[in-house]
């Protein structure tokens, strides 16, 4: 696959997965058509070689080649699948002034004014009374306008947005007893609005991703952080060997954008209850599956900073990575990443099997470095791990961008990895 295709491929991935939910299901999709077989928690496994189990927005994949043995080590692909944006609020239907507003509450860290004057849908997941599921999503729906300029004349001095009254989109003019959000979601669902018990809503960005730039080498999309990871793993597994020495894991979790501590995150008992499963199903001992999880590897796969090219200040003065030089190392002191020295050598390996530069991170001294799922997953399985993932601009925005060439790397990469480098 060229950087052409696997940028195409990327592309369609993330249009369809505006959601957790979405990209839950578009991976299993994908999944499915290679061969894949849906297993449910709830039922008993008689595990497939190649399998996948979704807990609702998250989803872990694996291969199990034939003949390995019951301390045999896995290696995950670590990613997630939320970004951050607003959810949709209990009263969803508001207004003021005349004007039909959608109520929303801030999900994660987003860079607030990238979402002014963008064309937004709605999408997720609406929970019926009999606790079934339906995927839904708008299309362009509403939008969050901006205060003209002659209204606010100091706006170029310094935007500060409150984000109780400054970030409620629009979405229509009226009386707010004559609309209702939420039935509009369920009249696309093609579900009766008063089976609808629940929901998780979020908002999206409907602009299409888009090459462009010198040699059209620049990419720009919403939700790269982290779909940029999930669908390089997924690429990787569908062309992971059959015939490895280890477990290949593709492991996908929700809500790293707040924190992970739910049952689909990355400091819940999701991977460990599947892996559990996968050796109970080899027959592995309790004996045996420490001493495969003492040979295991964990990489972890978020997106980074590229450097700035107007505020490079900002960076580390000596460690400055751009895009397209290659996907990133992320090393911090204190942990934040995983990475130590036998995590970095591990992925020198990988890079220099599948033919690919890489660039070390680390954070400027005075800047807070943020965190991702690796020490998370380190610490709640034991298992060696090492922080990367493609550089970034306008991270948490609404629409990030990142070199077309790091983005392919990555999943050669990855690739690399699942074949044991």
């Amino acid at each position: 696959m060229d950087t052409a295709e696997y940028m195409s491929g990327f592309a369609q991935f993330i249009t369809a997965s505006p959601s957790s939910y979405h990209a839950a299901h578009e991976v299993a999709r994908q999944l499915s058509d290679a061969g894949f077989t849906q297993l449910h928690e709830h039922e008993p496994w008689v595990a497939p070689k190649r399998a996948f189990v979704i807990r609702d927005g998250a989803i872990i994949a694996w291969i199990t080649p034939d003949n390995v043995s019951t301390t045999a080590p896995v290696r995950v692909l670590g990613s997630h699948t939320d970004s951050p944006g607003f959810k949709l609020k209990p009263q969803s239907t508001t207004g003021s002034a005349g004007w039909l507003q959608v109520g929303v509450e801030v999900y994660g860290g987003p860079l607030l004014n990238s979402w002014l004057d963008r064309e937004l849908e709605l999408a997720g997941r609406l929970v019926l009374k009999d606790g079934s599921e339906h995927l839904v999503r708008t299309g362009p729906f509403m939008r969050v306008p901006q205060l003209a300029i002659h209204l606010d004349r100091e706006a170029n001095n310094g935007l500060k947005l409150d984000k109780q009254r400054h970030t409620a989109p629009v979405y229509g003019v009226g009386a707010v007893g004559d609309a209702d959000v939420l039935g509009y979601l369920a009249e696309l669902a093609g579900v009766e609005p008063g089976e609808v018990a629940g929901y998780d809503v979020i908002s999206v960005d409907t602009q299409e991703p888009r090459r462009f730039g010198r040699g059209d080498e620049l990419f720009a999309a919403g939700r790269m952080d982290n779909l940029s990871s999930v669908y390089a793993g997924l690429v990787a597994l569908l062309n992971a060997p059959d015939d490895a020495k280890h477990i290949s894991v593709l492991a996908a979790f929700d809500h790293e954008e707040i924190g992970s501590e739910t049952r689909s995150g990355a400091s819940g008992p999701f991977l460990a209850d599947v892996i559990d499963r996968i050796y109970e199903g080899l027959g592995s001992t309790r004996e045996e599956r420490h001493r495969a999880i003492a040979q295991s590897w964990c990489l972890s796969s978020d997106a980074g900073h590229s450097v700035h090219p107007n505020y490079a200040e900002r960076h580390d003065p000596a460690v400055q990575p751009l895009a397209g030089s290659g996907p990133l190392l992320k090393i911090n002191a204190n942990q934040r990443y995983a990475t130590d020295g036998q995590g970095a050598a591990m992925w020198v390996r990988a890079c220099e099997a599948a033919g690919i530069e890489y660039q070390d991170f680390v954070s400027n001294n005075n800047s807070p470095c943020g965190s991702t799922i690796g020490p998370l997953t380190a610490t709640r399985l034991g298992i060696r791990t090492v922080d990367v993932g493609i550089p970034l601009l306008s991270m948490h925005s609404a629409r990030e961008l990142c070199h077309v060439a790091d983005a392919h790397a990555l999943t050669r990469a990855i690739s690399a990895f699942y074949a044991g480098a």
